[in-house]
């Protein structure tokens, strides 16, 4: 940087008044009677000179000491000027890579969103708060479900951080939607599947490859892009372990990664390893998958050969429909596969310390993690019915 010190100095403008006999004042009366104005100087990264103008001293002086700040970080220049349209143009390319493709979907999904509803010709620097309000009042108009409002507001949120630092499109503090506050949302009941819900469903599964996805869903809390992405090389048959870990891709293999980019090492009982064993002499050698039967590889790899598979395909069709129609069958309340999920981790939070649970689960923070020891079972709810029934065996006369 050329210079590191701000400079505060004041400039006169417009003629030299004259005194009574004519003649130009002295410059010791300029600061009386002469027009003049506070101009604040300083340079940014590039060596180019930059300056801003006030009427009052004071201001200059403040806003002086705002920029000194700045300049001692490296964080004074100047914001680039681009419009939203182009904004989100460039956030699609710089993101490919650098996020899951589905979270990419996503943001792109949202900012094309916001774009149709402030316009894509606003330059990003005069988006404002009164903008966010107005984007969440639309969506909420069109009766969405203020979750997914909320989820919207978030990312938002977290791209424009991105235009603030590192591309320096907007100054900090001027995220638009860094204070506009979620809607509120009544927290739905965790559907919590017991032991002997599950083994009601095995029983009603149709095949092997089912009861051994069942059982691996509910002993390692995998997500269900980690289970169907999950090969054989990944299990540890000594060890009784699990391994979610990244994918390159490969001829027979699709590239993928784990949420957060974090690899995870999962213990397992005996009875799932030996299901496991089963299912691998059920199946040919062709895939190297666990839960992607060879046929249905073929198929994927085909279609990636032709540039027609994306990331977010499904690579195991209609899964959820299957699952409720097993669980019709075996007499149960429906459940899904995230929430076999939530009862392994749920069962882990009964014994484990929180810091290991974050670390078997996944979890990027500990407060989702915390929810589940804080949640209430279906044991408290007996604990605290039985409370009360000793309470008003107390009472009298009643």
């Amino acid at each position: 940087m050329a210079h590191t010190k701000v400079s505060v100095t004041r400039k006169y403008y417009g003629k030299v008044p004259l005194d009574r006999n004519g003649k130009p004042i002295p410059k010791n009366l300029w600061p009386k009677r002469r027009k003049s104005s506070w101009e604040v100087r300083w340079y940014d990264s590039e060596g180019k000179r930059l300056s801003k103008s006030f009427k009052d001293r004071k201001e200059a002086y403040d806003f002086s000491r705002k920029i000194q700040d700045k300049v001692d970080i490296g964080k004074a220049d100047k914001c680039s000027k681009i419009t939203l349209k182009n904004f989100a143009l460039e956030h699609k390319k710089l993101m490919k890579g650098q996020v899951a493709y589905s979270t990419l979907i996503d943001q792109e999904r949202t900012l094309n969103l916001f774009k149709e509803c402030v316009g894509g010709d606003i330059q990003l620097y005069k988006i404002n708060p009164r903008h966010a309000e107005f984007f969440v009042s639309h969506r909420l108009n069109d009766k969405l479900a203020p979750a997914t409002v909320n989820k919207e507001i978030r990312t938002l949120r977290s791209i424009f951080n991105l235009a603030i630092e590192p591309r320096g499109y907007i100054a900090e503090s001027t995220n638009p939607f860094e204070k506009i506050k979620q809607r509120k949302v009544a927290d739905k009941p965790v559907k919590y599947v017991s032991p002997e819900e599950l083994t009601v469903v095995l029983e009603n599964a149709p095949d092997l490859w089912w009861e051994t996805y069942l059982m691996v869903a509910y002993t390692t809390a995998g997500r269900k892009d980690e289970l169907l992405n999950l090969t054989w090389a990944d299990i540890d048959f000594e060890n009784n372990e699990i391994r979610f870990v990244p994918k390159k891709e490969t001829k027979k293999l699709l590239f993928w990664e784990p949420k957060d980019h974090d690899s995870r090492t999962i213990p397992v009982p005996e009875k799932v390893i030996q299901r496991l064993v089963n299912l691998q002499n059920e199946v040919d050698e062709f895939s190297p998958y666990v839960f992607i039967m060879s046929q249905r590889l073929m198929r994927i790899l085909e279609r990636r050969a032709k540039g027609k598979w994306k990331e977010n395909s499904e690579i195991v069709n209609n899964m959820l429909t299957r699952l409720k129609v097993f669980c019709k069958w075996a007499k149960v309340s429906e459940f899904c596969f995230h929430d076999l999920r939530r009862s392994c981790i749920t069962n882990w939070a009964k014994l484990l310390p929180i810091h290991a649970v974050q670390e078997l689960a996944g979890h990027s923070k500990i407060e989702t993690t915390r929810k589940y020891y804080l949640s209430v079972g279906k044991s408290d709810m007996d604990m605290a019915r039985k409370i009360q029934e000793e309470v008003l065996a107390k009472l009298t006369n009643y």
